[in-house]
């Protein structure tokens, strides 16, 4: 009894210190804010006895001969396709969602599978190894769940406390990106454990200016490619009464045009120069570790760009009903919500964004050159295009609307007064964002 009471004793404390700051504690406080904490804890429950279990027979008789390189890099996989089903989230019928609320099979499924997939070869699964081979099994299984389980259910405290106060969206972005880190973070740990201790260096060496060109060229085209297809399904429902500036020769809407297509034109150019070595990168900026943290900002900034197109789309497929009733109505419809709750033009945030990680990748003058086109461009389609033609249609609840929000970037000082004599839609042009 005294053996059993030592090994409980010490795995639940050497497992619960392990775990504080953990990926699988933050993964707890994740799946917290999307489901009932109950059947979260019973996930975390099953998996932790399964995967202490295996330590437990593994630390035993089996030695330390598990594959965990390639175990982390399935649950790297895994992780990236929740974070990317998190962000799109998934419509209910009313039915559908009182039975939700009932029933908790699925977030037992989810956690447990998570759980199991994220412990195989993490440090606790490790520690308790370890500490089978010095204390008798029962207790260090007994010991390590329990110590693993309730430092996991102060992360669903915290979690289902920030669910109450969190708006859903925003819970949403933030448990996505909270499995992308963890799908990284196992992709990293595989990378080293499958190629061992020069698996960087192999991989710094094959990531050259000529790789990352053609990478840059492909994640670009299929940034662009599916932003359009989203721009494309996302105007085929707007309004009528939607304002769109003219685009005669001369015009702002003219030369936005212009500057965004040359920008488009040199900004491809540039990573196909690298690749066939007409172009040399600019030293200073041509580190792989560079063209890695590039292609991650490209696909955020396109992903932005996409997710502004999707909220329009959703604001004016709500509103398209109740504007057909009126035939005569030419008042177009304020986005105020998403991301337009802080911005008004995410999705040129989002370009901005996305250019500047294709430069990352393949920096040259000429990306230079196309960056500078783009923030030019940017600032003409949004001063000289789209905000007076909104202002001229929605007047006063544009005003109001130019006073909480940002151009580019959230707000962050409150708006001062006019001068005297100076309209109201003018006060935006010395603020932040």
């Amino acid at each position: 009894m005294d053996g059993f009471l030592a090994a409980f004793f010490i795995s639940f404390g050497v497992i619960f210190v392990a775990e504080l700051g953990d990926k699988s504690q933050l993964m707890a406080l994740t799946f917290a804010t999307r489901y009932k904490a109950l059947p979260v804890l019973i996930g975390i429950t099953i998996a932790t006895s399964v995967v202490h279990l295996v330590s437990v027979a593994v630390g035993y008789g089996l030695g330390a001969a598990i594959p965990t390189g390639w175990i982390s890099l399935v649950a790297a996989v895994a992780f990236l396709g929740f974070g990317a089903w998190t962000l799109r989230g998934d419509s209910l019928s009313d039915d559908e969602e009182a039975k939700a609320q009932k029933a908790g099979g699925s977030a037992v499924v989810a956690a447990s599978v998570a759980f199991f997939l994220a412990e195989l070869g993490d440090k606790t699964m490790l520690a308790t190894i370890t500490l089978a081979t010095q204390h008798g099994w029962f207790g260090v299984w007994l010991g390590s769940t329990v110590g693993m389980v309730v430092a996991d259910a102060l992360a669903i405290v915290v979690g289902r406390h920030l669910g109450r106060r969190l708006p859903e969206r925003v819970i949403a972005v933030g448990a996505a990106t909270l499995f992308v880190v963890f799908g990284l973070w196992l992709g990293v740990e595989a990378i080293g454990q499958l190629g061992g201790p020069d698996a960087w260096a192999t991989m710094a060496a094959l990531l050259n200016h000529h790789l990352t060109g053609w990478i840059a060229l492909v994640l670009g085209l299929a940034a662009v490619g599916v932003t359009l297809l989203v721009r494309r399904r996302t105007h085929a429902i707007r309004h009528r009464s939607t304002p769109d500036a003219p685009r005669t020769p001369g015009s702002p809407a003219w030369w936005a045009r212009v500057l965004f297509v040359l920008a488009a034109v040199l900004g491809f150019a540039a990573p196909v120069l690298v690749a066939l070595d007409v172009l040399q990168p600019i030293a200073l900026l041509s580190a792989p570790s560079v063209a890695v943290v590039g292609a991650g900002v490209l696909l955020l900034g396109f992903a932005v760009v996409a997710l502004a197109q999707l909220q329009l789309g959703s604001l004016w497929r709500r509103n398209a009903a109740a504007l057909d009733e009126d035939p005569e109505s030419t008042r177009p419809v304020l986005a105020t919500g998403g991301l337009y709750r802080w911005v008004r033009h995410p999705g040129l945030t989002g370009l901005i964004v996305g250019c500047a990680g294709m430069l990352a990748m393949s920096p040259t003058l000429i990306g230079v050159l196309a960056t500078v086109l783009i923030l030019v461009a940017v600032q003409v389609q949004a001063r000289a295009v789209s905000e007076p033609s909104l202002g001229r249609a929605l007047g006063d609840e544009y005003d109001a609307y130019l006073q909480r929000t940002g151009r580019f970037l959230p707000r962050v000082r409150p708006p001062e007064p006019p001068p005297a004599g100076m309209p109201s839609h003018h006060r935006d042009r010395a603020r932040v964002g």
